[in-house]
């Protein structure tokens, strides 16, 4: 391990030596490529079987999933129980929680699975501490909450999103928008639709060339950099919202935090006094992006108790039907929505049509 660990230092001091302009562009993008490699082989070492994690992996329950990510003592297990009512060991030192302790809420009829993971210290990704399996269960996650120390945010922001993209997840971002093809023959093909400041053919080509890749087609959309084009041949980067939770606002002024709530992605909170809770919960309803539908069996009301929920990526009808059993759609007729994503109500519709936040349906099935 060390030798990784060796390795990825030579290349870290090497990128830190290196001046930036025009000249080392390709030389850059070479060491970047290299690094996101050993990267790769810390996350997911080579051959035998690893032993298996102490209770780390939890068996996912509920419709979304949400990771607490923090250093130690920020107050990531005060707040899980005050949400979840679950007990996690809390206490005035450091390391205080050792595995994942799972928890679960429901939030407007969804139910949320809460995962309070232990504290990550600096060099998680390095394999430090706990770090590697921490950050294994985060990349799971459907968001993940970042909790701060409102004393002392910013470094500690920092740290913990350089450990998470050291890991691959990339936060509050979206893919890159570059499609990247492998083939047979034919050298490495470069279209790029805009001006772009870093990358030209001989980066691209180097880049490549790491991997050895010698036949592609790549297509830039937009400026992209080298760590974008590296995450696309990569492949295996994870995108998740996040959350800054900062804690402990008992403990500052008004005036201080009016300036917090001023940065983006973050709600300041105090898990002991259960303030600002309300306003939290919103805001993970809004970034976990489900929608509720509810069911409506023939000739009865429709059940707003428990409504099926789904995720905005999926939403057509086939989603609904094999979220509530597989074999519905296979004797699926049509539909009958009533709601916003219908004209007139009710409306009969095909296994295609998208369905809108708390729309009611009837499904019919063959006879």
């Amino acid at each position: 391990m060390s030798t990784i660990l060796d390795k990825i230092a030579a290349i870290e001091a090497e990128m830190a030596r290196t001046q930036k302009n025009k000249a080392t562009a390709g030389h850059l993008g070479l060491l970047k490529a290299r690094l996101a490699k050993l990267r790769r082989e810390l996350i997911t070492p080579k051959g035998g079987g690893g032993g298996t994690g102490e209770g780390f992996d939890v068996a996912k329950t509920g419709d979304a999933r949400i990771g607490f990510v923090g250093f130690p003592s920020v107050g990531k297990s005060t707040l899980l129980s005050t949400l979840a009512g679950v007990y996690s060991e809390v206490a005035a030192y450091e390391f205080t929680t050792l595995t994942t302790v799972p928890g679960c809420i429901k939030y407007k009829g969804a139910k949320i699975q809460l995962l309070d993971l232990p504290g990550i210290i600096e060099g998680a990704k390095d394999g430090k501490g706990r770090g590697r399996q921490v950050i294994a269960v985060a990349r799971t996650c459907s968001l993940i909450f970042i909790v701060l120390d409102v004393l002392k945010p910013l470094q500690h922001k920092r740290l913990i999103e350089h450990e998470l993209e050291g890991f691959g997840l990339r936060l509050n971002k979206s893919p890159p928008n570059i499609v990247f093809r492998k083939k047979d023959k034919g050298g490495v093909n470069l279209q790029t639709l805009v001006p772009q400041s870093e990358l030209d053919i001989d980066t691209v080509k180097s880049i490549l060339s790491e991997y050895r890749i010698h036949n592609a087609d790549i297509t830039l959309r937009y400026d992209a950099t080298s760590d974008d084009l590296i995450d696309v041949i990569e492949g295996n980067r994870i995108y998740v919202p996040c959350i800054y939770l900062l804690n402990k606002i008992d403990q500052i002024s008004i005036e201080e935090l009016d300036i917090i709530y001023k940065i983006p992605h973050c709600v300041p909170i105090s898990a002991h006094h259960k303030w600002n809770f309300d306003d939290l919960l919103e805001k993970m309803w809004e970034y976990l992006k489900l929608v509720r539908i509810y069911t409506k069996p023939k000739g009865q009301l429709p059940d707003y108790e428990s409504p099926v929920v789904l995720h905005s990526e999926r939403l057509s009808v086939e989603d609904f039907c094999n979220k509530l059993h597989r074999s519905i759609a296979k004797e699926f007729k049509y539909a009958l929505v009533w709601g916003s994503s219908v004209k007139h109500q009710p409306q009969k519709v095909g296994k295609d049509h998208i369905l809108n936040d708390e729309d009611v349906v009837q499904i019919v099935k063959k006879v």
